[in-house]
């Protein structure tokens, strides 16, 4: 079996250098290394030290070295480009033997071709950049500098040093990425207001990495607009564009340090071969990615699919339409080589035929040379992978829609195809313009407490599962519990520490039941008021429970009493949100309407409520919205005992608008269907009660013998399970 294992490593070892020969393409000599006045130094040490000086309030060293690691990253980028290509040119010959080479030796001189390549890159990059330079970047760095952070330090940094049109440009590069960055959006307005900013300041430093984006934009406008000749031309542009991005990505791939695999364990025979598979697995696992990289705009948090054909498909509908049927046909067939037998594809060849007048020309006519060229790498790379997958236990996930089914193997076609039609249907999901409420609630059921009115439903909040409901709640009741949360409360509790986190107009308070519990026990609060905060939880459950239908049991998977309290003064002008329309179970793209369940959205929620506490403040109304985040379609105004209950997903957008003078108070509630994600703060809770002696509200899943001891409970999830929910209720999502 060893043997056997052996083989199938060198194997692939072996293919990955024969795939590497013929998927280069030799470029003309540069002339040397690049002329640099000394050796790049390591940009994460940078970085880091610029960051370091920014804490210490050091603005001008932070600035220097902040800029220098973004500098040093693209010179190092740079350099490693030209290494390629020079080293490719110089080994042309080489190739040229190789080819003419033939019997037992040929592999041989593979891999002494190979050797040599590495041993130039080895070189030239060695006079540009130090040692430590070339070794790999932790991911942390990573995704530093891919979410833009240095820009985030720099725009403080800049208008610490009053140099404000650099921090203008720092915030809007910065904010491209991150665009429901509140914070940002908000600086970026004092900007806009403040002597000697002018519109040209607000510059992305970043878009030479994203020219395919503005071309793909500027040419959908193009189309918008009827203009298909300008139109087409974009398109093509934007191709070009893309498959230039694509190959200086995969490029980057196989020049940067790889890290080498680690031993699967003491018994583990893995020796050279097996390691140099592994390694070029990886290799071209990095490649194979850089078509997600490069389909993901800034901002975003997926990547379209089918990026590259859709350009394509728009782009032979452009030309047709203005007039040019050659190169309609040319960029249609192109099209077909990633779906063969989509048949509007086929339709459309017909008609172009037909147009063309069926001449022989026509029927002739090839797919572009640089298309063919990206699909057969693509494949041949592919088919590799899948062979490591089946055989050396690899792990590898197809960023592409188009694979043929006969390239993965027949023992993995099964999961490939249940995986494949899982992101087609969530594809379908998003692009539903009235989407349909799959919660499982279904609204309109009894409300089982005396006095609580139904004041708005379904209807009148022209919705799905929403409902207000009042008298949930006394007088007397909202004071004891606001007079918990102006003892208790702790500013930007669950947003560690921020006063703000939502928005510099407005402070944040924050408190939960368990805080609670352990100041009524050190007599710093009423444990009268804290036991009520925990009831309040049960009360709203009980009616949700009832109303909304729910065939399967509810648990609270968090409570959280939260106040916002504008802040004095800091009024004027606010073109900002209390809180941003979002989705509380997934994550909302309003570009395209789409609402991805997944990390870091809190995707176990099932049912959200807030339950409001006081009504003497200005604005600080609850809205819902379309997914576009921007048609508003219902309203709420808070009010003492006024309950807004609603299911969490991506039917049911809302925001908070903002509070402008006072304090608004409320208790956030959420529900889960799933029992191991109840709230374990309410069972510590009652733990700590009960071993004072005093008793609780039992729900009717612990009455029912459901749940046992807070001990006992926790025993039975395992650690992986608890490892997932402290990743997940890491952080705070409030309403």
């Amino acid at each position: 079996m060893a043997l056997q294992s052996g083989r199938l490593a060198v194997y692939v070892a072996f293919n990955c250098v024969i795939l590497a020969l013929f998927s280069f393409t030799s470029t003309a000599w540069a002339g040397g290394s690049p002329n640099v006045m000394s050796l790049l130094q390591p940009y994460d040490f940078l970085y880091y030290s610029g960051v370091r000086a920014y804490f210490s309030g050091e603005w001008g060293k932070a600035a220097e070295l902040l800029e220098k690691s973004i500098v040093t990253r693209e010179s190092l980028f740079g350099v490693r480009r030209q290494c390629y290509d020079d080293c490719m040119a110089a080994g042309t010959e080489a190739l040229k033997k190789l080819d003419s080479e033939h019997g037992t030796m040929w592999d041989l001189w593979a891999l002494d071709w190979v050797q040599q390549k590495a041993e130039c890159l080895r070189f030239c990059i060695g006079r540009s950049v130090t040692h430590v330079g070339q070794l790999p970047v932790s991911a942390d760095i990573e995704y530093e500098f891919g979410t833009r952070n240095p820009y985030n330090f720099l725009q403080v940094t800049y208008y610490k040093l009053e140099k404000l049109q650099r921090a203008a440009s720092a915030a809007h590069t910065y904010f491209v990425a991150n665009p429901s960055h509140l914070e940002m959006r908000n600086n970026i307005e004092k900007y806009r207001r403040m002597e000697g900013v002018t519109e040209e300041d607000f510059q992305d430093r970043e878009s030479h990495n994203e020219k395919h984006w503005v071309l793909y934009d500027a040419a959908l406008q193009l189309e918008a607009n009827s203009e298909w000749k300008q139109a087409a031309e974009k398109w093509k542009a934007c191709v070009n564009e893309t498959l230039r991005q694509t190959e200086e990505c995969r490029v980057q791939c196989e020049v940067a340090s790889q890290r080498l695999p680690e031993d699967r364990g003491v018994d583990s025979v893995d020796g050279v071969f097996e390691k140099a598979a592994a390694l070029s697995l990886s290799l071209l696992s990095c490649r194979q990615s850089c078509v997600t990289q490069v389909a993901t705009r800034p901002g975003r948090i997926s990547a379209q699919e089918d990026f590259l054909p859709t350009q394509l498909e728009h782009l032979h509908i452009a030309q047709f339409k203005a007039g040019d049927i050659s190169g309609a046909l040319q960029m249609l067939r192109s099209l077909l080589l990633f779906y063969p037998s989509d048949k509007d594809s086929l339709d459309n060849l017909q008609l172009y035929h037909e147009t063309l007048g069926g001449d022989t020309e026509s029927q002739s006519t090839q797919p572009a040379q640089e298309i063919v060229r990206y699909i057969n790498h693509s494949l041949q790379e592919k088919k590799l992978l899948y062979f490591g997958m089946e055989n050396l236990d690899f792990t590898f996930t197809d960023p592409d829609l188009w694979t043929p089914e006969e390239v993965v193997p027949e023992s993995l076609r099964e999961i490939w195809r249940a995986e494949k039609e899982k992101i087609n249907e969530k594809m379908k999901v998003g692009e539903q313009q009235e989407e349909v409420d799959d919660s499982g609630f279904f609204a309109g059921g009894p409300v089982p407490r005396v006095g609580v009115t139904i004041t708005m439903d379904d209807e009148m909040l022209n919705g799905t599962n929403r409902v207000v409901l009042d008298g949930v709640m006394t007088e007397k009741e909202c004071d004891r519990i606001l007079q918990l949360a102006s003892v208790a409360g702790s500013l930007g509790d669950g947003y560690r520490g921020r006063r703000s986190p939502h928005t510099p107009h407005e402070t944040f308070e924050g408190l939960t039941v368990l805080r609670a519990v352990k100041l009524a026990q050190e007599g710093l609060v009423n444990q009268s008021d804290a036991k009520l905060l925990h009831e309040l939880g049960e009360r709203v459950r009980t009616v949700l429970h009832s109303y909304f239908r729910s065939p399967s049991g509810l648990f609270i998977t968090f409570t959280h009493l939260v106040c916002r309290t504008a802040v004095t003064e800091d009024q004027k002008g606010r073109l900002d949100l209390s809180h941003p329309v979002h989705v509380d179970n997934c994550l909302l793209e309003p570009e395209t309407k789409q609402c991805w369940k997944e990390p870091p959205a809190f995707t176990h929620r099932d049912l959200s409520a807030i339950l409001y506490l006081n009504d003497n403040f200005d604005g600080g109304e609850l809205f819902f919205t379309n997914r576009d985040a921007k048609t508003v379609t219902a309203r709420v105004k808070p009010s003492c005992g006024r309950l807004v209950g609603f299911s969490s997903g991506p039917v049911n957008p809302h925001g908070v608008t903002a509070v402008t003078r006072g304090r608004r108070c409320a208790l956030a509630l959420w529900f889960t269907k799933e029992k191991l994600y109840r709230d374990r703060e309410r069972e510590e809770a009652e733990a700590v009660w009960a071993a004072d002696g005093h008793s609780v509200v039992k729900t009717d899943e612990e009455k029912e013998g459901g749940a046992t001891s807070s001990r006992n409970a926790r025993s039975q999830v395992t650690k992986e399970k608890k490892r997932e929910r402290g990743r997940v209720t890491g952080g705070k999502d409030e309403l």
